[in-house]
């Protein structure tokens, strides 16, 4: 798949989009909030990454998400993947489906999610998570071979979240397995926001602050089974801002800074979501018509 038709079918998510109203997304993207899907309704995101590794090329990571609420404690999301290298290719990297499950529906003070994620993968690069010695220089062999290393694995996550006074507090813990013989690879990541405005205006307008989220987000990798801990891992944070626009589109923005030596120097986020409420109810009242 090339890039042109990747962007070509992530806008015709987003203009399918438009038959419903949008609903402002946590401004991360490694770390999930203990928030879940509404049941019935559908969030289609595009979430990008460029970076330039020290000693390789450029690169851009793009993933497509489709996420459905299927029941008040039941999220299932299901990932497309591609990566555009510069002076390499542009290849289709494989898919993942993750399931999140929240026991506790009432607000608590701390508030657990239970995650599951099978993946389909290689030659990855959208950083959707960084675990075990993943660092810049899993990134310098070019797309031909980096391609043959296909990852058939699990990952999960215990993710816990808190809200107060406007402020989303988030803590993942990783745990990733290839299910061939190799060891159980660990990471972290963790996120702070808080929406500029709490309080509605009065008024329409498009660049309120309510209509602003803005935080902090870091993660990184904490070694495997063999080498637990944080030698030889690469670790990551910066802002991280997103904004709703007028027709409900969400926009999401983060640069973010490697903080050692291992890892990718500087990495550029962004990202694009509108949520679909409702989405099958929109076929069935289309076929009794």
């Amino acid at each position: 798949m090339d890039m042109k038709r990747f962007i070509a079918v992530c806008l015709f998510s987003l203009l399918l989009g438009r038959i419903g109203v949008g609903a402002q997304e946590r401004p991360y993207f490694v770390t999930y909030s203990q928030e879940m899907e509404e049941p019935g309704n559908l969030d289609i995101e595009w979430f990008n990454l460029d970076a330039k590794p020290n000693g390789a090329n450029r690169f851009v990571g793009s993933n497509i998400e489709f996420e459905y609420g299927v029941k008040a404690w039941w999220t299932s999301e299901f990932y497309l993947d591609v990566q555009m290298t510069q002076h390499d290719s542009t290849i289709f990297t494989g898919f993942r489906w993750e399931n999140r499950f929240r026991p506790l529906l009432r607000e608590h003070w701390i508030n657990p999610v239970i995650y599951a994620e099978f993946e389909n993968i290689s030659a990855d690069k959208t950083l959707r998570e960084v675990v075990g010695h993943d660092g810049g220089p899993d990134f310098a062999d070019p797309n031909s071979i980096a391609s043959l290393d296909r990852a058939r694995g699990i990952e999960l996550r215990l993710i816990l979240g808190s809200n107060f006074k406007g402020w989303n507090v988030s803590e993942n813990v990783i745990a990733e397995k290839n299910l061939s013989n190799v060891p159980w690879e660990f990471g972290y990541a963790w996120g702070a926001s808080r929406p500029l405005g709490l309080a509605a205006s009065a008024h329409d307008c498009t660049f309120c602050k309510e209509k602003f989220q803005a935080g902090l987000e870091m993660y990184g990798g904490l070694g495997d089974t063999y080498s637990l801990g944080t030698h030889l891992t690469s670790h990551y944070a910066g802002p991280t801002v997103n904004w709703i626009a007028p027709n409900g589109v969400t926009f999401s923005f983060s640069p973010q800074f490697g903080l050692n030596d291992y890892s990718i120097p500087r990495l550029y986020r962004f990202g694009v979501a509108y949520e679909i409420d409702q989405s099958f109810s929109h076929f069935h009242r289309g076929s009794a018509e």
